[in-house]
């Protein structure tokens, strides 16, 4: 067996490579507990068409979903003995809670710094809790 002369300097990590300066930057702040940020600060938020046709996609597939749980759940209603009308009302009333809800989820998916404000935000949850008081009272006997 030959030996050579190698040191054994264990892990090594790579030197730091400059990277270029792009058009816009990003920064990552660390503050210790109890201090807040000062100033004001943009917020970049680009939401490309391609997001925007993944988000509505999933909410097609999810309305067709609801539709079928707004049957299924009319049907239970007859079957406890509400009027068929008030039962149909009622499912209705499910897939628009549904929907509602279902629409914020996906605003916030695709683009939270867009969409989470109280312009997006307070309508959509007007809606669900609408729909909701809606559904649960319309299903009475």
């Amino acid at each position: 067996m030959t030996q050579t002369s190698q040191a054994n300097t264990g892990f090594a990590l790579p030197t730091p490579v400059e990277v270029p300066a792009a058009s816009t930057t990003t920064a990552t702040v660390l503050l210790p507990p109890g201090e807040k940020f000062e100033g004001t600060y943009n917020v970049v938020s680009d939401t490309s068409s391609r997001d925007l046709a993944i988000g509505g996609g999933i909410l097609l597939v999810l309305f067709v979903a609801f539709f079928f749980a707004k049957n299924a759940y009319a049907n239970t209603l007859v079957g406890k003995r509400v009027p068929p009308n008030k039962a149909n009302a009622a499912g209705w009333w499910l897939f628009f809670f549904l929907a509602s809800a279902a629409t914020g989820v996906v605003l916030l998916a695709i683009n939270a710094a867009q969409f989470m404000t109280p312009l997006f935000l307070g309508p959509v949850g007007f809606v669900s809790l609408l729909s909701l008081f809606l559904m649960l009272s319309t299903g009475r006997k």
